[in-house]
């Protein structure tokens, strides 16, 4: 019996599907704790190129059940999308994946104002714009539909008490065209049998499983650095990505927890708006995001790049409790002469030992870096021991600093481009 957690370390896009279908092959079950179809988790197997946004990676090993928990938002139409994509490409899924009965629902009037409220902010956020921050303020504001309020006889009227409030807004402030209450339940009411046989109660039977000795993986979509709690806000995601949400989003006990999985590029990404210590504007950065293939899975938009930041990923380790490191892409810095590493913060002319929680000062810090010599070629390796000297005095440098093992390394998109030490 294990409960493990795998946690994106930087700012999302550290290629967690990839190691959630790698190590989901001695799983039984995983669960999504978090987040919603914001999130683009692409995994290449045998050459063919999956990309699910809802439904865990782990769905492609066909022994194991897959959750969508209750911390997670639930986009009806992007999960019936995504089950297409597993019938075109032979994947037996029937029997195999439960949705939460107490996920919230991501109705149609949530993307409407994502749209709206994005476009009335003087400082973007980078909104997907997929209705996840409209979706969770309901949620907390205790006007959010579960996906198990499907099939209760009251849907109709929440909608409606939901819509007054929507429309009022909509005509008023916005000046836009308001929402009709038929077509939003007719909308919802035509998947209510397509999702009955998916829905069950998640909470009961992943304790039951714990129980009963299987095995169980945790994945998070987006890292650290976007939590709303302990990201760089405002330029964060609306829900926990770091541990806590692990627990909140799945109602697994903390008493299970073995392992918790910390991955992190072997350079650092971002997607959209906010402050990025070691972004490169130069050639480099350009390579990173070439080599890299560094667009969105969800947006397609592109990623900037930069250096690995470790006083980040410090902070990181410290909030998750990370017990492993998985260093994804090493093979996208092959060739590089030199490669940088961010090992502190200098703000007006004192270096910081603490990683700022203000986004202003993060914008203006000076990255404090220490240089390494570059290597040939890592790409495909499958032995610690055959990888070039400088890669392994690199990520020797990377465990001294975050006092925490490298265990898996990524050297390559396919399943089978990794390291296990």
């Amino acid at each position: 019996m294990a409960f493990d957690v795998i946690i994106g370390a930087q700012w999302g896009d550290e290629g967690k599907a990839k190691i959630i279908d790698f190590l989901g092959k001695n799983a039984d079950g995983i669960v999504r704790y978090q987040g919603g179809a914001n999130a683009g988790h692409t995994v290449i197997l045998d050459g063919k190129k999956f990309v699910f946004h809802l439904i865990p990676s782990g769905i492609l090993n066909p022994e194991v059940k897959c959750f969508i928990g209750n911390g997670v938002v639930f986009d009806i139409e992007e999960f019936f999308k995504e089950l297409e994509q597993l019938e075109n490409f032979g994947i037996d899924y029937r029997g195999r994946i439960m949705v939460s009965y107490q996920a919230h629902l991501i109705m149609p009037y949530h993307k409407r104002m994502d749209i709206l409220r994005e476009e009335e902010r003087k400082e973007k956020i980078g909104t997907t714009k997929r209705g996840i921050g409209p979706c969770y303020s309901d949620k907390f504001s205790r006007f959010g539909i579960r996906v198990g309020d499907i099939f209760s006889s009251n849907l109709k009227e929440r909608i409606e008490t939901n819509l007054e409030r929507i429309n009022y807004l909509l005509s008023n402030y916005y000046k836009k065209e308001q929402m009709d209450v038929d077509e939003v339940f007719d909308f919802i009411e035509g998947y209510k049998e397509k999702l009955r046989p998916f829905v069950g109660n998640t909470v009961y039977a992943l304790n039951s499983m714990l129980k009963n000795n299987k095995n169980i993986i945790a994945e998070g979509a987006q890292g650290l650095g976007l939590d709303i709690d302990f990201g760089t806000y405002p330029f964060v995601t609306s829900s926990n990505p770091s541990i806590g949400g692990a627990i909140t989003g799945t109602g697994i006990n903390p008493f299970y927890v073995n392992k918790v999985y910390g991955i992190a590029k072997a350079y650092t990404t971002r997607v959209g708006a906010g402050p990025f210590p070691t972004e490169l504007f130069d050639k480099i950065g350009d390579y990173l995001q070439k080599e890299g293939g560094e667009f969105g899975a969800t947006t397609g938009r592109p990623r900037r790049c930069g250096w690995l930041d470790l006083f980040m990923l410090k902070y990181s380790t410290l909030v998750n409790g990370f017990t492993d490191i998985v260093l994804t892409k090493i093979d996208v810095l092959d060739g590089l002469k030199e490669i940088n590493i961010c090992i502190g913060y200098e703000y007006n002319g004192s270096t910081l030992n603490e990683f700022p929680f203000s986004s202003e000062v993060l914008e203006n810090v000076k990255p404090i870096y220490k240089s390494f010599r570059g290597w040939e070629r890592t790409k495909g390796i499958k032995d610690f021991n055959q990888l070039p000297v400088n890669a392994k005095d690199y990520i020797k440098f990377i465990e001294d600093y975050l006092e925490a093992s490298v265990s898996i390394i990524s050297t390559g998109p396919d399943r089978n481009d990794t390291i296990v030490r």
